[in-house]
């Protein structure tokens, strides 16, 4: 239940370019943290993820919409890369579809050269490997009526980038187990932009 399928229409997204990263490269060079997928051009995801990596900032990749042959540049300059299922099994070429299965794809992506690897599983939250515990560790997610699981990872991802920036030493299970519940809080309500929650809308204890 509450699963979904996604068109995408990229549109005036293929139009940013090298000239846009070059106007924006002092909020680049000025943010703690950067995040990038594929919904935009992949150079210009890359360059983007080399310039921000370069100047020291923490960098995020979702690799959505995953692509099979993906330049081995997008690990080195991922300290975190982060995907769903589906993601992690075309770029691994792995099987995925339990804690133990994400464990071994994010080992291999590890290997390729990014930080760390998280594999989000939905309803059974997400499992870590990261290069300096190769150790797989599952983070359960909480239960909760599910209406709409549309822009779930983005909310995971978006909460894990607030924690990376205002954090920056918590550890990254927990800010995995608090990015679960900010996504857990976007699938009780329909629809995307308007699923996910303002601060005022999320438990004290997050923050």
């Amino acid at each position: 239940a509450g699963e979904n399928a996604i068109v995408i229409v990229s549109g005036a997204n293929l139009l940013l370019g090298p000239e846009d990263l070059r106007a924006a490269l002092p909020a680049v060079r000025g943010a703690s943290v950067l995040v990038c997928q594929l919904e935009i051009s992949p150079a210009t995801s890359l360059q983007a993820l080399r310039m921000a990596h370069g100047s020291g900032a923490k960098t995020i990749f979702n690799p959505a919409p995953a692509v099979r042959d993906l330049d081995p540049d997008f690990y080195s300059n991922s300290d975190l890369i982060c995907c769903n299922e589906p993601e992690a099994q075309l770029l691994t070429g792995l099987a995925v579809g339990s804690p133990e299965d994400a464990g071994k794809a994010g080992a291999e992506l590890v290997k390729r050269g990014c930080g760390t690897a998280i594999v989000t599983l939905g309803p059974q939250g997400c499992v870590i490997v990261s290069a300096q515990d190769p150790s797989p560790r599952h983070v359960p997610s909480v239960s909760v009526p599910t209406v709409d699981t549309t822009g779930a990872g983005d909310s995971f991802i978006g909460a894990l980038a607030f924690y990376m920036a205002r954090y920056p030493t918590m550890p990254v299970e927990e800010m995995a187990r608090r990015a679960n519940q900010v996504a857990a809080v976007s699938v009780q309500a329909a629809g995307t932009q308007t699923s996910y929650p303002s601060r005022c809308d999320l438990p004290a204890e997050l923050f």
